[in-house]
C-alpha cells in the first residue's frame, strides 16, 4: 500500500492522527504544514485537544456537538447528519496557543484541520452562513464546492479549508493540477490532504498523485474515512459509476493563496471550458 494513503485506525474514537511528523515518509519527505485528525463519537463521547503552536478549524462532517474554544463556549453546533445531503457545515476556528473541546450529543464525526499559527485571529464559527454551495466544471467533471475557508475569506492565519461532492462517474481535482512551487503569483506551495467519502459507504474512489518528470507516480484506490497526503504533484479523483464520493481538503503553506497550474498536457480541456 502506498505511504500517501492512510487507512483508519478504526470506527470509532480517534481514528486519524496525522501531524507533520507522522506525514513524513519515502514519498514525502519535507511534509511540514499540514495536520488532519478525525473522530467518530457516540452520543455522550468527549474530544479535545490543545492546539499548541498550530490553529484549527473543526469541521462537523455529520452530527451535533457542544463545542468550546480558547474559554469560550460556542453551544450545540452541527445540522448535518449525513455529509452526502451537501448542505454547509458548521466549523470552529481554534487559534494557537488555546484548547477546544467537543461533547457529541449525536453520533459525530468531526474533523481536525491544523497548520501553523501566528495569532491573528480570535476562536469563531466558521459557517454555515457565508458557505454557499457552488458549481465548478462542465460535463463529467462537473462538482460541487461548499469554501470552507479557503483565501477569500480572511478566516485563518495558515489554513485553507474546503469540502467537494463529486457525482458518481465525474472527476474532480480536474484537470490535473498543481501547486507544489512557493512562486508567487505564479504558483504557491502548499501541501494537501484530502478525507474522503463515498456513497454508498462500500464503494470506493480513485484519485492519481503524480509528477511531470515520472519521480512520484501512485495511483491509489480510495474507500470511505481514507486519507490521501499530496505533498507535490498533481492530484485528479475519479467516482466510478454508482459511487457519489466527497473529499474534505485541508491546504497550507508558507502564503495562504491558492495559485495552481494546469498539467500542460491537459490545460486546453480547462481553456475549452472557461
Amino acid at each position: 500500500m502506498s505511504d500517501l494513503l492512510r487507512k483508519p485506525a478504526g470506527t470509532t474514537g480517534k481514528v486519524h492522527a496525522i501531524t507533520p511528523e507522522t506525514a513524513k515518509g519515502p514519498l514525502s519527505p519535507d511534509w511540514a504544514y499540514v495536520g488532519f485528525s478525525l473522530y467518530r463519537l457516540a452520543p455522550g463521547e468527549t474530544a479535545g485537544e490543545a492546539t499548541g503552536k498550530r490553529e484549527a478549524i473543526l469541521v462537523l462532517v455529520e452530527g451535533k456537538a457542544e463545542m468550546s474554544a480558547a474559554g469560550e463556549d460556542f453551544g450545540e453546533m452541527g445540522e448535518r447528519m449525513d455529509v452526502f445531503e451537501k448542505t454547509p457545515p458548521h466549523c470552529l476556528y481554534v487559534p494557537n496557543g488555546s484548547e477546544w473541546s467537543a461533547t457529541a450529543t449525536t453520533a459525530c464525526t468531526l474533523a481536525v484541520c491544523t497548520a501553523p499559527g501566528s495569532g491573528g485571529h480570535k476562536a469563531a464559527r466558521i459557517g454555515p452562513g457565508g458557505i454557499p454551495l457552488a458549481d465548478r466544471g462542465k460535463g463529467t467533471n462537473l462538482r460541487h464546492i461548499n469554501a470552507i475557508a479557503m483565501e477569500e475569506r480572511d478566516v485563518a492565519d495558515s489554513l485553507l479549508v474546503t469540502e467537494v461532492f463529486t457525482p458518481a462517474g465525474h472527476w474532480s481535482s480536474y484537470p490535473p493540477h498543481r501547486h507544489d512551487e512557493d512562486a508567487f503569483p505564479d504558483m504557491t506551495y502548499l501541501e494537501e490532504t484530502y478525507y474522503h467519502r463515498l456513497n454508498p459507504a462500500q464503494g470506493y474512489g480513485h484519485q492519481r498523485v503524480f509528477t511531470e518528470d515520472g519521480t512520484l507516480d501512485e495511483t491509489l484506490s480510495v474507500s470511505d474515512h481514507d486519507v490521501v497526503l499530496v505533498p507535490k504533484g498533481h492530484h485528479p479523483c475519479a467516482a466510478p459509476y454508482g459511487y457519489e464520493m466527497y473529499y474534505l481538503n485541508v491546504m497550507a503553506g508558507p502564503l495562504r493563496k491558492w495559485r495552481f497550474k494546469n498539467h500542460p498536457d491537459h490545460d486546453w480541456i480547462a481553456r475549452r471550458d472557461a
